[in-house]
């Protein structure tokens, strides 16, 4: 199964309350997130190096960074975090 827990906590910069289940919290992610970044999300919970995640997403060095970054941003948006939390 997902760890989503053990890793929003490692990407989310200030966290306030206890995050929901996991299957919670793969909905609001899902939904959150666009095809590609929660794509890339799940890839890097599984501990897959990232050469190969941006062989699954199609897409170059540039547009790799772009995703991982805009995904960090995103997590961080209190309106994502509040969804995030029980």
């Amino acid at each position: 199964m997902d760890n989503f827990t053990q890793e929003l906590n490692k990407d989310i910069k200030k966290l306030v309350g206890t995050l929901k289940d996991e299957e919670q919290l793969a909905e609001v992610l899902k939904r959150k997130l666009t095809k590609k970044e929660f794509k890339y999300f799940k890839l890097k919970i599984s501990n897959t190096d990232e050469a190969t995640i941006q062989k699954e997403l199609q897409c170059d060095a540039e547009r790799f960074e772009a995703i991982k970054k805009q995904t960090i941003v995103k997590l961080n948006q209190e309106k994502i975090k509040k969804e995030l939390i029980l």
